[in-house]
């Protein structure tokens, strides 16, 4: 291992800059188009009020602020904001500027009172009703002339370069769940590959089958569940490999991997899905995995259901039709799967999903044999 050859060698993918900016600079470069934030980010702008106008609070007592990251396109120059989303986007929220994924203006933001600055309260940049509620032209001033540090990711850097400063700057303990994180790295290297699994997301007997809550469609964990579907579906499958990691970063790996994948047949994994779904839905529907006990179906969503039904039918699901015949097979199969040993062995509290999920594919696929 030569660890100075490889540090030598990643070092030359990034080719970084870095200088600090004016709030005023940066609000002209959004206008002016030089620098933009992708639409379909906005989703993620998830800022209370309360944490807008702490922001705003910050930027005018001169309390330091993280700095912004931005990759500047091979293309034409312009930089798009890689990591600072929240903040910018409440800058210009604040003075006005801010347009939705349509390109329409959205409403200036009226801040709350903060601990150190209560007279915040109901103040907006100009055009209030009460004056008095306009920020006083000093503090416009003085708001225009701070300063923040901006990150550029330089055009000739390799092309992962954004993602793997995304990632590295929003994974973990983030404010974004995983799979948000993993959306944003999907938009930043195959927009079309976002929107064909985000279509997959959407498909009606799909929803209805998980049957999840709406904070969990907020965080897109219906969007997580067709990753994690295609993942250990895969034929390509490896448990060794995938003991290896925690299983988001697996599912990473393995998304941003199709990315680049020329064998990936999107049309027939799209059938295939809708298949197992539309079987899924006729059968058990909003039911389908739920425990069953005591004659009935009950509780909430469960991943280790989730993981050894659609594996289990994804490898038998050419023997299946929508005939009235197969259906009640499949239905007794995944109520009859309530009562296997080598199912419920291995799906407790407390058992590791980098464990559990080899454990659940081996079993689907024997247990939903026709």
């Amino acid at each position: 291992m030569n660890l100075l050859k490889d540090v030598e060698d990643k070092t030359k993918e990034f080719r970084t800059d870095s200088y600090p900016m004016s709030i005023g600079e940066i609000i002209s470069l959004y206008k002016d188009g030089e620098m933009i934030i992708n639409p379909d980010f906005q989703r993620y702008f998830r800022w209370t009020i309360d944490q807008k106008s702490r922001f705003v609070e910050s930027i005018l007592l001169g309390i330091p602020i993280p700095s912004i990251f931005v990759y500047q396109r091979e293309e034409d120059s312009i930089w798009e904001l890689v990591d600072g989303l929240q903040r910018i986007s409440t800058i210009l929220e604040f003075v006005g500027e801010l347009k939705d994924e349509n390109g329409n203006s959205k409403p200036r933001l009226v801040l709350k009172g903060t601990k150190l600055l209560p007279s915040l309260e109901g103040v907006q940049w100009e055009g209030a009703e009460d004056k008095e509620h306009n920020l006083p032209n000093p503090l416009r001033i003085d708001f225009k002339r701070a300063k923040m540090q901006v990150q550029i990711i330089k055009k000739g850097s390799d092309k992962n370069a954004k993602f793997e400063v995304f990632d590295r700057l929003n994974t973990g303990g983030s404010f974004l769940s995983y799979q948000e994180v993993r959306n944003c790295l999907l938009i930043m290297l195959d927009k079309t590959l976002y929107s064909w699994l985000s279509d997959l997301a959407n498909n009606d007997n799909f929803q209805t089958c998980i049957s999840i809550s709406d904070r969990l469609k907020d965080e897109r964990y219906d969007m997580e569940l067709v990753i994690k579907y295609l993942a250990i579906s895969d034929i390509n499958f490896e448990p060794k490999e995938f003991s290896k990691k925690e299983v988001n970063e697996y599912l990473t790996d393995y998304v941003t991997g199709l990315c680049e994948s020329e064998s990936f047949d999107r049309n027939l994994e799209k059938q295939k899905f809708e298949k197992i779904f539309l079987l899924l839905s006729l059968a058990t529907g909003d039911e389908t995995f739920q425990k069953y006990s005591e004659d009935r179906f009950k509780g909430k969503f469960l991943d280790s259901a989730y993981e050894a039904i659609t594996t289990g039918l994804k490898a038998n699901v050419d023997a299946y039709s929508e005939t009235n015949t197969d259906i009640e097979i499949l239905r007794n199969k995944i109520k009859s799967m309530w009562s296997e040993s080598n199912f419920l062995d291995h799906i407790g509290t407390g058992s590791r999903a980098r464990n559990r999920i080899p454990r659940m594919i081996d079993f689907g696929k024997k247990h939903f044999q026709k």
